[in-house]
């Protein structure tokens, strides 16, 4: 049961998707540092909200159209945000910014964290995935935290896997000339997946 469940996780967590274009367009756009700190962002996300499954708050959410389409919207939204403002070239990447590494890096943090958690997708996972592979009777609380903890592990393992992966890229695409056309193409990037997000994460009907 353990191994389907690791393999299951491993799968989901291998298709694109919010957090791991997020992650790959920061890192590849203002390297590692930045990307570490979305990681660490986008694990709290998903901790959280797993976190919040076990005790019941998520099923509440998959349950109510009116919430999970607000939760949709608003990381849609977000995510757009955030693919305009890479488009523009925030003030945060220039080197007077990036002097201030604890504000940099809880920004960047902190985006990640909003960017899980307004993805309503991670609720879903929890509601409609993780029941599979609990005790048929009897399970607990525990049991859920158990499925969480593992869930977060691989998660964040594949994200890692791709932050340090657009790092080894960033030096290349960060050269003066490049850095503008690079910047434009992670934004249009961001955007073409917060509009796949958008369509592509109506509330299932039974």
């Amino acid at each position: 049961m353990l191994t389907s469940y690791l393999a299951t996780v491993l799968l989901i967590e291998l298709t694109p998707g919010p957090n791991m274009a997020y992650l790959a367009a920061l890192t590849l756009g203002a390297g590692r540092k930045a990307g570490l700190a979305a990681l660490a962002g986008v694990a709290l996300g998903l901790a959280l909200i797993g976190v919040a499954a076990a005790a019941g708050l998520a099923a509440l959410v998959a349950a109510s159209p009116m919430i999970w389409n607000a939760l949709r919207w608003a990381g849609g939204l977000y995510m757009l945000y955030l693919a305009w403002e890479t488009w523009r070239g925030e003030a945060e990447t220039s080197p007077a910014q990036t002097r201030a590494f604890d504000d940099s890096t809880l920004r960047y943090f902190s985006r990640g964290l909003i960017t899980n958690i307004l993805n309503p997708k991670a609720a879903l996972f929890y509601v409609a995935i993780v029941p599979r592979f609990l005790p048929k009777q009897g399970a607990t609380l525990a049991d859920g935290l158990v499925m969480t903890g593992i869930s977060v592990f691989v998660a964040t393992a594949v994200h890692l896997a791709i932050v340090m992966l657009a790092a080894q890229m960033h030096p290349l695409l960060s050269q003066p000339g490049r850095m503008e056309r690079t910047r434009h193409g992670l934004a249009i990037g961001l955007a073409g997946i917060a509009i796949w997000f958008l369509l592509a994460t109506d509330l299932p009907t039974t």
